[in-house]
């Protein structure tokens, strides 16, 4: 089934304990689709400037599945551009510069050709940009979003009007915690509730992610990750495998306690793999039988006899 996905495609420049990378191809559309391309279809709605390299596309396109028809190209604009630093323990980053580009114009349109998705992720952005996208889709999709503490911050009104619109909101746990108030992650993602999604998935990185549901809770730890390279882009990546899974089961009731459950471990897997390599490297050589050996790996894991 149709899988869109709205969000950032930038140039990133990244910083950390196992070396650096400059200038390569990152933003959160880019890793949301790469991940969610291993499962189902997916369509991408993003917007670039002149200075995007051609060798940029082409490693978009090289993964199967994902439709790049939704890709503005704006001749005489830049490209959203980022550049980070990650501290020894990985799990802090300083954000060295962020050059805005074509992110400070008017969002791209949802081609035609991608009304009718029946699911719909709403990559981080402002939520005045995502509710855009929302109202040029057709019909009831399944419809998931991410956030960030900015948005809390400064748009926190328009927020509350798209978590009204949403089936599933996707955050880490100090945005849950900016959200609501509440420091322990069950008590502010069961308050997330009461705004209005069905369920919220709460990463809460090397320790893995909360699924509060009203029909239940869930917690599923990160796969072990011996060597880790570059943590950019994890949680979209995270968020693409789920996503991707979800589509890819066609289920009758695609937000219900188990088919997320069951997805938050197709998400923590791909998103293993990303964090081995700096980009979309090893998504690139990832191939469907090391993806589905390692979700077999996980399952007996997590499984208690």
């Amino acid at each position: 089934m149709p899988l869109i996905c709205t969000g950032t495609i930038g140039i990133d420049t990244v910083f950390a304990p196992a070396g650096h990378a400059e200038r390569v191809l990152g933003g959160s559309c880019t890793y949301f689709c790469a991940a969610a391309s291993f499962f189902s279809p997916v369509r991408m709605v993003a917007a670039v400037g002149g200075d995007f390299p051609s060798e940029f596309r082409d490693v978009l396109s090289s993964f199967a599945g994902v439709d790049l028809r939704g890709l503005e190209t704006r001749p005489n604009s830049k490209t959203f551009a980022w550049g980070g630093k990650y501290l020894q323990n990985m799990n802090t980053r300083e954000t060295l510069f962020t050059e805005l580009g074509v992110l400070a114009e008017h969002p791209p349109t949802v081609p035609e050709a991608f009304a009718d998705s029946r699911y719909v992720f709403l990559a981080n952005s402002h939520p005045a940009v995502q509710l855009n996208l929302l109202s040029q889709i057709r019909g009831k999709p399944t419809v998931v979003a991410d956030t960030m503490d900015l948005w809390i911050n400064t748009a926190k009104a328009d927020l509350l009007v798209l978590l009204r619109k949403t089936d599933g909101l996707v955050l880490n746990y100090d945005e849950a915690e900016l959200l609501t108030g509440r420091s322990n992650s069950v008590a502010a993602a069961r308050h997330i509730l009461e705004m209005g999604p069905r369920f919220v998935v709460v990463k809460k990185g090397e320790h893995g992610a909360l699924l509060a549901h009203r029909d239940g809770l869930a917690a599923l730890p990160a796969f072990p990750a011996e060597f880790v390279v570059d943590p950019t882009g994890a949680g979209d990546t995270f968020a693409g495998g789920m996503m991707g899974w979800i589509a890819s089961t066609n289920a009758p009731d695609p937000a219900s306690f188990d088919t997320i459950r069951r997805s938050l471990a197709a998400g923590t897997v791909v998103a293993s793999f990303n964090i081995e390599s700096f980009s979309l490297d090893r998504l690139r050589t990832l191939t469907r039988s090391e993806l589905d050996t390692r979700i077999r790996q996980y399952a007996d894991m997590v499984r208690i006899p």
